[in-house]
């Protein structure tokens, strides 16, 4: 069985139509990184309670397979920690029936803005859905 992120939740799920392929006939990776930034930004939102929020960072991201047309594939994220301003989490993609790992992100942070858009503390220090 792959390895999976201890704690990793899965939400949501895609269906792989033609217009998410590259020039190779498998996923596009531009189309399954804004599907991360998406799913990360609602997740945080959920964590925080709090909708006013930007991706700050977005570490390595490790490539580990693809998928094709007509694949499933779900997305998992997971709350690594809390900073005064900010919130850390990981991500996983994976193929939905075979649970084999497409991607992994250690480390995507968002941060916590005020109304002229500068850091605010938003004043969590656990989880507010897990």
């Amino acid at each position: 069985m792959p390895e999976i992120y201890r704690g990793m939740r899965f939400f949501s799920r895609k269906l792989i139509k033609p217009e998410d392929l590259n020039s190779h006939g498998t996923l596009f990776g531009g189309s399954v990184l804004a599907w991360i930034d998406e799913e990360a930004a609602i997740y945080v939102i959920c964590q925080l309670g709090k909708s006013n929020i930007a991706t700050k960072f977005m570490s390595e991201i490790d490539f580990v397979s693809s998928a094709e047309l007509g694949d499933i594939i779900e997305i998992g994220m997971e709350t690594v920690s809390f900073g005064t301003t900010s919130i850390t989490v990981k991500c996983e993609v994976r193929h939905k029936f075979t649970l084999k790992p497409i991607i992994r992100i250690d480390k995507i942070v968002f941060v916590h803005l005020d109304k002229d858009g500068k850091p605010k503390p938003h004043g969590v220090i656990k989880p507010a859905n897990e």
